[in-house]
């Protein structure tokens, strides 16, 4: 592991060694709570279906017309409608949960977690899930004049949640073995800002994640385990082994980048270890200790691990590219349609 932890994070909370044993505990591997079930060596083996890379650019697109989804915002609660009743369309049993969260400056925001049930009769369960707001301030933007203004975020929300949604639209017709959750979680992106003097505070990130962990939408509710989508449609994206994820579900991980590397996108996902970062992921562990891993672009050329682009005004529809929201896309799906649970 280098020792360069400053350079991996996505956001500013670093997460101690003493955190992520905390948090990781007994959350070494994926079938950690799994129910039994008699049926598990007689269900029939299914067809992955086809991820369509052009339906999820559109979803990413219209995302992006919206506007910046900031919330507290009417754009945002345009979305926030639009990706309701799309879920809903495609037969999911939808229920948008809001709450009241308190931001970095005080401000309370009003926040929306839309969570999408496919079979939601099933007690065994994997949980998918992707921010669906975006940044408030473009605090890396080159131009000083512009670090205020709100971002588009194509790839820093809207990607995750395109690939998401391009999933749901097979789970009616195509259901898989276990019940699918997807959730969108909201006020991701609002934590404190880098170009703002302002005093640094713990846990002002994933805002809408620590409202859902400590305020499931069911009683006790649980996962075999989790998978985060953050910044997954990038161009020559490249997927590296992030270090909480390999605390939390280290044969998930294996897993998935085997999967990938299986069906032709090994390019895509370096069996390499990236950084420790503050994500959605980390809360949903904390507070339901659902072994989650996260799916994150990680670009070592770059001062921020990520892309140029990232908090700035260039995180537009230009950075968004159909093959990398594919090799992410069928990953995944080919994941959760050989799960046997």
């Amino acid at each position: 592991m280098q020792n360069q932890i400053t350079q991996f994070i996505k956001l500013p909370l670093l997460l101690s060694v003493v955190a992520l044993i905390s948090l990781g505990s007994g959350c070494n591997n994926t079938g950690s709570k799994k129910s039994s079930s008699k049926e598990d060596k007689t269900l029939p083996k299914l067809q992955t279906p086809d991820f369509n890379a052009d339906s999820a650019y559109s979803y990413v697109q219209k995302q992006v017309d919206f506007g910046p989804r900031v919330p507290n915002t009417p754009e945002h609660e345009e979305t926030a409608k639009w990706l309701t009743a799309k879920m809903e369309s495609m037969g999911a049993d939808v229920i948008v949960q809001e709450g009241k969260v308190t931001a970095f400056d005080n401000s309370i925001l009003n926040i929306k977690n839309i969570i999408a049930q496919f079979q939601p009769e099933k007690n065994n369960r994997i949980l998918l899930f992707a921010h669906w707001d975006t940044r408030p301030f473009a605090d890396h933007d080159p131009d000083p004049a512009k670090r205020n203004q709100p971002i588009d975020g194509a790839n820093d929300g809207a990607s995750g949640v395109g690939v998401l949604m391009e999933i749901a639209r097979h789970l009616k017709d195509n259901p898989t073995h276990p019940g699918i959750d997807i959730i969108f979680f909201d006020a991701e992106d609002y934590g404190t800002p880098d170009h703002l003097n302002v005093e640094y505070k713990p846990d002002t990130w994933c805002l809408g994640s620590q409202y859902w962990g400590k305020n499931p939408h069911k009683k006790n509710y649980y996962a075999q385990y989790g998978i985060l989508l953050d910044m997954v449609g990038a161009k020559n994206a490249r997927f590296y082994q992030e270090q909480a994820s390999i605390r939390f579900a280290p044969k998930l991980v294996n897993h998935i980048w085997d999967t990938a590397a299986s069906i032709g996108y090994g390019s895509y996902f370096i069996f390499q270890q990236g950084g420790y970062i503050t994500d959605d992921h980390i809360y949903v562990n904390k507070h339901t200790g659902i072994p989650a891993v996260n799916i994150i672009q990680y670009d070592p050329s770059t001062n921020t691990s990520f892309g140029s682009y990232w908090h700035t005004h260039n995180d537009t529809m230009e950075n968004i590219d159909r093959n990398t929201l594919k090799a992410v896309g069928q990953t995944v799906m080919e994941v959760i349609y050989k799960d046997r649970y």
